[in-house]
């Protein structure tokens, strides 16, 4: 909605009941209602996404970076109904979507990739397993963001696995389809930002680090990844221009890799905005979101190239999980908040004091970002922003996130996607208890300034309809 609005565009939303007060909606120029609460009556709901679309007269859907942004359905879909998909075409969402023959084509284009499957049947999964080797991961072949990932160590846990994976995917992303691919333990987690326009013009944004990962879920990344060689930066910033070229990619994209000692592997396209972007943004300078919309109206990159990053940033996800629980999702009511701010600190957040958090959807809540000219700056800064931020009524990460900022091997660079599961749950809080208080304060005056606007008979409601005594969050 910013990018929309410096643009020059109005930003229409659409928000399923139980999200009625979300930000996202109140924030909009218009919002609509979807049928249901669960994802196939909602965000996955492309009847009614598109219906909405042709109601409130859009231009275009930018479909965010969850349910249906790499759905090649949901894009032509948009295309045949006249609005502009801001996103790959479906031609291109599809060849993503192929997770295998996408290794295979890159594999003949000299892009090193892990061993692997296709999409693999019931019947078929045992014998293409014994192929790739345990241990294994199950994946989603319709989406991304961790969902309907498993490992699987033995053959006597792949078929009961891949029925719990298959399910996942299927609420997720509407598409049960999974592949199998070997699992290197002890690797790191790199992905690559890409931005193609329609002629032919390919920016390398540099990479992100996104090794601190719990359930496949991230929950920590940073740009430039720390302890990288100059070799093996080259080389993966090589390997994905090589393979946006390869798929005749366009918009923006991401390439994930594996690094495992001197070696990395592709993994697999991401054909969408990144939850993780924004730390992208705060060290080339380049909104994202402005060059997708810039991209989907066939516009020209007007980036310098090459890009060179300036300084460090980092990115703390912060999620209603209780750490000192198992990371259990939690839900609730919002009490006081308090969120960062300061000299190099960005928060795109969520949340307000009384808002539902329910167990619909992703647990994120907000995401705290902290930029430094070098990256020891960006980890100070990031400690510090943590020491501000609490969250009343419900669990959220922050206090494993100050673990981990001050975790000696997170300190030097020196972790992999195994550091989050040496997470000790009984690490000190320190200053957040604190700051839970100094909230709790705060939301004895915010609760009670809090309304919502009223919603109209179609489920629609438009700024210029609003009593202007109500009050913007």
């Amino acid at each position: 909605m910013r990018a929309c609005r410096e643009l020059g565009f109005r930003a229409v939303a659409v928000y399923s009941p139980v999200d009625r007060r979300a930000r996202h909606a109140l924030l909009s120029d218009e919002a609509y209602v979807l049928p249901g609460d669960e994802p196939a009556a909602s965000y996955l709901n492309s009847a009614a996404l598109i219906e909405i679309a042709r109601r409130a007269h859009v231009d275009a859907i930018h479909p965010g970076y969850g349910f249906l942004s790499e759905n090649p359905a949901f894009a032509a879909a948009c295309q045949e109904s006249g609005v502009m998909f801001v996103g790959p075409p479906s031609s291109g969402l599809a060849e993503c979507g192929d997770k295998a023959r996408t290794r295979e084509r890159l594999a003949r284009a000299g892009v090193p990739v892990l061993p692997g499957t296709g999409a693999v049947s019931e019947d078929g999964a045992r014998e293409a397993a014994e192929h790739v080797g345990f241990p294994l991961l199950i994946k989603a072949s319709g989406g991304g963001g961790g969902k309907g990932i498993h490992l699987v160590r033995s053959a006597g846990e792949l078929a009961s696995t891949l029925r719990l994976a298959r399910g996942e995917a299927r609420t997720a992303f509407g598409d049960d389809r999974v592949y199998l691919e070997r699992w290197l333990p002890d690797s790191r987690h790199i992905e690559v930002q890409i931005l193609a326009d329609t002629h032919g013009r390919i920016a390398v944004l540099g990479e992100r680090d996104c090794s601190v990962q719990r359930r496949h879920q991230k929950l920590v990344e940073e740009s430039p990844a720390p302890g990288l060689t100059p070799s093996m930066q080259r080389r993966l910033l090589e390997a994905a221009e090589t393979g946006a070229r390869t798929l005749e990619y366009v918009n923006a994209g991401t390439f994930e890799f594996l690094v495992h000692g001197d070696d990395c592997y592709f993994l697999e396209v991401n054909a969408r905005l990144q939850v993780e972007h924004p730390v992208t943004e705060l060290v080339t300078g380049v909104d994202l979101v402005v060059q997708q919309f810039r991209i989907a109206r066939r516009e020209a990159l007007n980036l310098e190239l090459p890009i060179s990053p300036r300084g460090h940033a980092i990115e703390c996800r912060i999620s209603a999980e209780d750490a000192h629980e198992g990371f259990l999702p939690a839900t609730g009511t919002v009490g006081g908040l308090a969120e960062p701010s300061g000299p190099g600190i960005r928060v795109d957040s969520a949340l307000y004091p009384g808002m539902e958090v329910t167990r619909h959807y992703d647990p994120l809540l907000a995401k705290v970002m902290a930029w430094g000219a070098t990256r020891g700056d960006a980890l100070a800064r990031m400690r510090r922003a943590l020491l501000e931020t609490a969250v009343g009524g419900i669990p959220t990460t922050v206090p494993f996130h100050l673990w981990a900022l001050d975790d000696p091997a997170f300190v030097a660079g020196q972790h992999d996607t195994q550091f989050a599961q040496r997470w000790d749950a009984r690490a000190p809080q320190g200053d957040l208890v604190r700051a839970v208080l100094a909230a709790a304060a705060y939301e004895h005056n915010e609760r009670g300034r809090l309304r919502f606007p009223p919603e109209r008979s179609d489920g629609a409601w438009h700024r210029a309809a609003k009593d202007e005594s109500v009050d913007r969050l």
